[in-house]
């Protein structure tokens, strides 16, 4: 698949930060290779004319049904360029990170679009322990650090 164009986006990952320092996390799967499930925050690519901020605020009411004004976004805890592939398309990713505390709501599907409904199938809150416990596959690689800087950011 070396002939495949790469797709160049910018996005937001959001981490939901509850009461008691946990985030909230997606699971799903590319249906490329529905076989190898993983964890990931919550996020997507920004639409035009779109800040990170704005961003966020939306991907957490569509993905998670949580609502936030933009300006309870805290960051960004960091940046990241990244490459992956998803559902045989190659990426090219320019993502910023920023956290939000929220308190203890009911988790909801509803606002997801069609990609989304088939392929994340459900969410869990991880502790900082939890992180470090999984052997499942977790999205990004340092969401321990990242978790620590959020915490701290909104203390």
């Amino acid at each position: 698949m070396t002939d495949v164009p790469t797709q160049r986006r910018t996005a937001v990952r959001v981490l939901p930060i509850d009461g008691d320092d946990r985030v909230l996390l997606l699971h799903g799967f590319d249906p490329a290779r529905p076989a190898e499930p993983y964890w990931f925050t919550v996020g997507g690519g920004l639409e035009p004319g779109e800040t990170p901020v704005l961003a966020g605020a939306r991907e957490l009411a569509e993905e998670v049904g949580l609502t936030v004004t933009p300006d309870r976004l805290v960051g960004p805890l960091a940046e990241a360029t990244i490459e992956f592939w998803f559902d045989s398309v190659r990426y090219l990713q320019q993502q910023t990170y920023y956290a939000v505390r929220v308190a203890p709501e009911p988790i909801t599907f509803a606002g997801q679009d069609e990609i989304e409904h088939a392929t994340i199938d459900s969410h869990a809150w991880f502790s900082a322990a939890d992180l470090a416990g999984t052997t499942d596959p977790v999205y990004p690689d340092d969401l321990a650090d990242l978790l620590a800087r959020g915490i701290a950011a909104l203390a």
